[in-house]
């Protein structure tokens, strides 16, 4: 008899593993149904309706690709495309640089961290509410207290609006408001942070290395996986800005486009136009375009993104 005999299963265990199965998909069985109903039954009816000429009142007409030839002639769709893109590619980078500045500052030992800890992360529990974007509003008006502040110190007067009335300010805007929600990519950062070894920090030190040179070739490897991390996660966020320029713009993208995300176009188009076509296929782009950058994001990281015993 060989060392490689066959060993013969038994028939309860197959029994036992049928009924283990059987009770996991049961237990599985209300996030399937609620994906199946609430998340690929409508991508595939959103998908079919991007090739159809549909506006809620009449049945769909099939068009082909014309919805998707029609944006790159439409001037608001690609002010859209430059507004979302001018925020992704600002924003994302100064939020995760103000959440990884606070986080090795809160890293340290000192009285009263708990609370500090909690007082930064407070605007991340409330910064994707509507009320935090109408009190935002309100601080930007014409006489509110951002433009008080700036007469009081002798700064030039506020123009008609305030921030909000001003395109060249509303944009600026709300990308300060997406930076002072840096809360949650800032505990992520904490975390990460206490897992870099002290003995890292103090063999760097004796070889005389400096404050910046233990960032640059301590903290921000080691810290890499979270960074990549962060960066993917803010990077998807930005481009499902919707509350804060809705508010904001009560509704218009305005004034004169500054504020037209490609979200709340997308929600123009569909629920103010009727033209559910049309923004099945922008939602269609929007979707391929976050797949193609979360794509690029990866590709990239093989070249410094740096995991324990990763050998490069």
């Amino acid at each position: 008899m060989t060392a490689a005999a066959v060993v013969p299963v038994r028939a309860g265990s197959t029994v036992r593993a049928r009924r283990e199965t059987r009770a996991g998909y049961l237990f599985l069985s209300p996030w399937l149904i609620g994906f199946f109903a609430l998340t690929a039954g409508p991508m595939v009816a959103s998908l079919v309706l991007s090739f159809t000429d549909y506006n809620l009142f009449n049945d769909p007409e099939f068009i082909g690709v014309d919805n998707y030839t029609r944006m790159f002639s439409d001037p608001n769709f690609l002010q859209a495309v430059k507004v979302t893109g001018i925020y992704v590619l600002v924003g994302t980078p100064l939020k995760l640089v103000a959440a990884l500045g606070v986080a090795l500052l809160l890293n340290a030992p000192r009285r009263g961290q708990g609370f500090y800890r909690s007082a930064f992360y407070l605007p991340s529990l409330i910064g994707g509410s509507v009320s935090i974007a109408i009190v935002w509003k309100a601080m930007f008006i014409d006489d509110g207290i951002v433009a008080q502040i700036g007469s009081f110190f002798g700064g030039p007067p506020a123009s008609e609006g305030g921030w909000v009335g001003d395109p060249a300010r509303t944009l600026p805007l709300l990308i300060l408001l997406t930076v002072w929600q840096f809360g949650a990519p800032m505990v992520i950062f904490l975390a990460g942070l206490k897992q870099v070894p002290p003995e890292l920090y103090e063999a760097a030190s004796v070889d005389g290395a400096g404050p910046v040179r233990r960032f640059l070739s301590i903290t921000i490897p080691m810290l890499s996986p979270v960074l990549f991390f962060n960066l993917l996660l803010e990077t998807i966020h930005a481009f499902q800005v919707f509350n804060s320029a809705y508010i904001i713009s009560n509704g218009s993208g305005g004034p004169a486009g500054s504020t037209l995300f490609y979200t709340l176009y997308l929600y123009l188009r569909g629920f103010r136009d009727f033209q559910m076509g049309y923004a099945s296929a922008m939602a269609w782009v929007l979707v391929i375009a976050v797949g193609l950058v979360t794509l690029m994001l990866f590709r990239t990281s093989r070249a410094w993104v740096h995991y324990a015993g990763d050998e490069r």
